[in-house]
């Protein structure tokens, strides 16, 4: 999928490697983590496969730019993917197979735990409100302003989904202390 995110930001226009991690730091990092070195390594496949193209632009007394711009067939695979039905639901989470498991734990260690993930939960979503500023910028960027929509779309789904975890351990936090009150 991160193939399909960088192709993504290079449809709304050309970047260089530098440019598309800034992008996607400010952006689809909220719901897709990758590593500098997996954005270079995937740039590396697109450009074999034919979806994008490099130019190399000289700088002075610093090393050169590589601009990438996605290609027509890039295009038609962001298309493809993007009007593909089939949707992954796949559930990965750690923070769940801990918690599953956390039974093993003295219950003061289990409450500290969701104490934890409560404070990173609050964090997310204290940078998940600046996103507004991040999708107004960008818009101005882009030809087609309706895309600014769908980006906000992903934020609101984002706060929304950091705001239940924030309840759930809250939650989880109030049932283990009366758990640890009746012990």
């Amino acid at each position: 999928m991160l193939k399909h995110g960088i192709l993504g930001l290079l449809n709304y226009g050309d970047m260089s490697g530098y440019e598309i991690r800034e992008v996607f730091k400010d952006s689809l990092n909220y719901f897709w983590t990758a590593q500098t070195s997996q954005i270079y390594r995937e740039l590396g496949v697109l450009e074999k496969n034919g979806w994008i193209v490099k130019q190399t632009i000289e700088q002075d007394g610093k090393p050169n730019k590589n601009i990438c711009s996605i290609t027509d067939e890039g295009r038609q695979e962001l298309q493809h993917w993007l009007a593909t039905s089939k949707i992954d639901m796949d559930m990965h989470s750690s923070v769940l197979m801990k918690t599953f498991f956390m039974g093993e734990l003295p219950i003061f260690e289990s409450i500290e735990f969701f104490k934890q993930l409560n404070e990173e939960y609050r964090a997310m979503l204290e940078n998940l409100q600046q996103t507004n500023a991040s999708i107004s910028t960008y818009q101005e960027m882009i030809p087609d302003k309706k895309n600014a929509l769908f980006w906000q779309m992903t934020s609101d789904f984002g706060k929304r989904m950091m705001q239940l975890q924030i309840d759930w351990t809250e939650d989880c936090i109030q049932r283990l202390e009366k758990l640890a009150d009746e012990k």
